[in-house]
């Protein structure tokens, strides 16, 4: 089976090598944090309520990013007790690239 790609390749899902198939899980694993996320608390991140902040939704994300980044500086590390921070990284880095992608139609 082949999927035509974002930047229009060919991503082929037979004979995938080790790697390939972890990505493809991780990637899932992503989405599926991402969908669950947005279900329970709304489209917050890319619509924000703006009670108290007004800066724009792309804005708001990057905060959201240097906060998870000033974490790991502090010494909380990538795998904190009660958070993966590096899937919330990934997930906000996504997010991100749609709040752009967004700002720019």
């Amino acid at each position: 089976m082949s999927k035509l790609g974002s930047h229009n390749s060919i991503v082929l899902e037979t004979n995938m090598t080790k790697t390939q198939e972890e990505i493809k899980t991780i990637c899932e694993d992503v989405k599926r944090l991402l969908i669950h996320k947005n279900q329970k608390y709304g489209d917050s991140a890319l619509t924000p309520c703006r009670i108290f902040s007004k800066a724009n939704a792309v804005e708001q994300i990057l905060v959201r990013i240097d906060d998870k980044l000033n974490r790991i500086q502090q010494g909380a590390g990538l795998l904190a007790e009660d958070e993966d921070v590096i899937m919330d990284l990934i997930g906000y880095l996504i997010l991100l690239k749609i709040g752009l992608k967004r700002t720019s139609l």
